[in-house]
């Protein structure tokens, strides 16, 4: 049985990695290291766009499993329709909860306490004083509860908000409390200060935050998306955000990268950061421990971790 594994890291940077396995190392940046018929785990090459994710895909023949390097599948999922059935698909769980919650909390707190203004104001050095929004006895919505959405609720502990409420694809209860279907956020959105996006993107998600969810959400409440640019409609958004009623801060935009001259760019009230949630200093040491985990388990055997879907099983 085929041992090639794919990994977009020399092998010589990960430690723990198991003996017996054949490494090959591919970025996506040149060309592959080996057949790809021959590969048996598939690392796929880590913010590189999805051209490059499923390139290999349809001629991978032996491969038993395709790891991402990222807590989305989507860029992923369209290349999955050629693999052999009984391939799982595992995402990077564990791996980028630390950095995007981290960037969640700067969006929100620099876009109420106003620091790109204040960044304008420097460079034109003129003194901005006054009263801004504090995060403090805010009501705060979690739209995608998943680990990501978890840890934000973890770092938003020490802010004394108002409330927290969570929301699933499934109602479910947590330590820190309930979780509300999806169904619920008609009923949840009015009473939102800061809606936070941390959702996956999939057929459901795509496009949910439109013209109607943003219509429900109060007036001067602040959308914040870590999730993918998708789930939101940015022309429904320019809408709101050209009016005044609503702020935004996004990580993600759609089209992106969002390209020069886009009304997104200028749109008042909108902090555009350029999609690193994920990618910090953080990420490398997290990746590497992962990788060795689970080639350690393909290795001997055994199952591996964060398995999202098995190609030929319903979903």
């Amino acid at each position: 049985m085929t041992s090639d594994v794919w990994i977009p890291f020399p092998a010589e940077e990960i430690e723990g990695l198991p003996a017996g396995l054949d490494l090959r190392f591919w970025d996506g940046t040149q060309d592959f290291p080996a057949d790809p018929a021959d590969c048996a785990f598939y690392v796929v090459p880590y913010m590189k766009g999805m051209e490059i994710a499923i390139r290999p895909l349809s001629a991978m023949t032996s491969v038993r499993v395709v790891q991402t390097l990222s807590a989305g599948i989507d860029h992923v999922t369209p290349g999955l329709g050629s693999l052999p059935a009984g391939v799982r698909l595992c995402n990077a769980k564990g791996v980028h909860e630390a950095s995007t919650a981290e960037l969640t909390l700067a969006l929100i707190l620099a876009s109420l306490r106003g620091i790109p203004g204040f960044v304008r104001g420097q460079e034109r050095e003129e003194w901005r004083s006054g009263f801004y929004p504090a995060l403090a006895d805010k009501s705060v919505l979690i739209v995608g509860y998943g680990s990501i959405g978890a840890a934000i609720e973890d770092r938003l502990a020490p802010f004394e908000c108002a409330r927290v409420a969570r929301v699933a694809r499934s109602a479910r209860t947590t330590e820190r409390g309930p979780v509300h279907a999806f169904t619920e956020l008609p009923a949840l959105l009015p009473d939102a200060d800061v809606v936070i996006l941390s959702t996956p993107l999939t057929e459901t998600t795509k496009g949910l935050v439109g013209a109607e969810f943003l219509a429900r959400m109060k007036d001067g409440a602040l959308l914040v998306n870590v999730a993918r640019g998708p789930v939101v409609d940015t022309k429904a958004l320019l809408a709101e955000a050209e009016s005044g009623r609503i702020t935004a801060a996004l990580d993600v935009t759609d089209p992106e990268p969002l390209p020069a001259g886009h009304p997104l760019w200028h749109a008042p009230g909108v902090l555009i950061s350029p999609h690193v949630g994920g990618s910090t200093s953080a990420f490398l040491p997290r990746a590497r421990r992962l990788l060795a985990e689970q080639l350690t388990r393909f290795a001997t055997g055994q199952e591996p971790l964060n398995t999202v879907l098995v190609t030929g099983r319903p979903s």
